[in-house]
């Protein structure tokens, strides 16, 4: 009978595991599929994903969208966000520090963390420029493109910093390969210095900072500035500056309410 058992709670931990994946794929997707096309993209069988996109709809995480069968993540997520929102106080103060950072420094003001092995923006607040800097929030980007992602490892050993992050990840928009040695070379001197800056991988035009919002001893998030280049490096002590300040009143949150 416990063998039964095992195997009957091994097999709804899967279906867990791939009712996640199917969200997880949505999000990243950002538009509606047919149940089959999930399927097809995540390698899944299509009679386990039709089961439970029909479980997801009938308890509203997801919603039919666009038409012939297609599906995305449902506004019961959102009242979910919310909730965790209302829990926790540190979402009104990150955005109260993004706001300020925003008006003190006229740029693009983001707050930044680990989506599994990836980079992702949480929050964000444009700063007073004509032209719009910034990165989609949520959108997942590799760790070794960002500033962010040489301060969101630093608790790890250099060995785990490379088993966590996938080899195709160094591979870099232009499709050169970053050597991972530098990589970590830059981790490290990102952990002594307390904050990162350098010219954008992604954006060519751009100049980000990333400083650590420290929770238990480790970056559990980043605050960042992405600035035209010029202007980046004109004002880069003073960028510094800014954001150590506000990371410095975040870090003490979460605060349980």
């Amino acid at each position: 009978m416990d063998a039964i058992a095992d195997e009957a709670g091994g097999k709804r931990a899967r279906g867990l595991d791939r009712a996640f994946e199917i969200l997880d794929f949505l999000r990243q997707k950002r538009q509606a599929l047919k149940p089959n096309e999930i399927a097809a993209q995540i390698g899944a069988p299509r009679s386990s994903v039709y089961e439970l996109v029909n479980l997801l709809l009938r308890n509203g995480i997801l919603e039919f969208s666009g038409g012939d069968g297609r599906v995305y993540l449902g506004r019961k997520l959102y009242f979910l966000g919310a909730a965790y929102e209302h829990h926790f106080d540190f979402t009104r103060e990150c955005e109260a520090a993004l706001e300020r950072l925003a008006d003190e420094t006229r740029e693009t003001a983001q707050f930044c963390m680990l989506d599994g092995n990836k980079y992702t923006v949480v929050r964000m607040r444009e700063g007073a420029r004509p032209f719009r800097i910034s990165t989609d929030i949520g959108q997942s980007v590799p760790i070794p493109w960002t500033a962010s992602g040489r301060l969101l490892v630093t608790h790890m050993s250099d060995a785990e910093i490379l088993d966590f992050i996938p080899k195709e990840d160094f591979r870099l928009p232009d499709g050169e390969w970053l050597d991972p040695q530098a990589f970590l070379a830059e981790v490290r001197q990102a952990e002594a210095d307390g904050f990162f800056t350098f010219n954008s991988i992604v954006d060519s035009f751009t100049h980000c900072f990333a400083v650590p919002v420290m929770d238990e001893g480790q970056a559990a998030a980043t605050l960042c500035l992405v600035t035209p280049k010029a202007d980046g490096l004109a004002n880069r002590d003073r960028y510094i500056d800014c954001l150590k300040a506000a990371a410095s009143g975040l870090s003490h949150a979460p605060k349980r309410g």
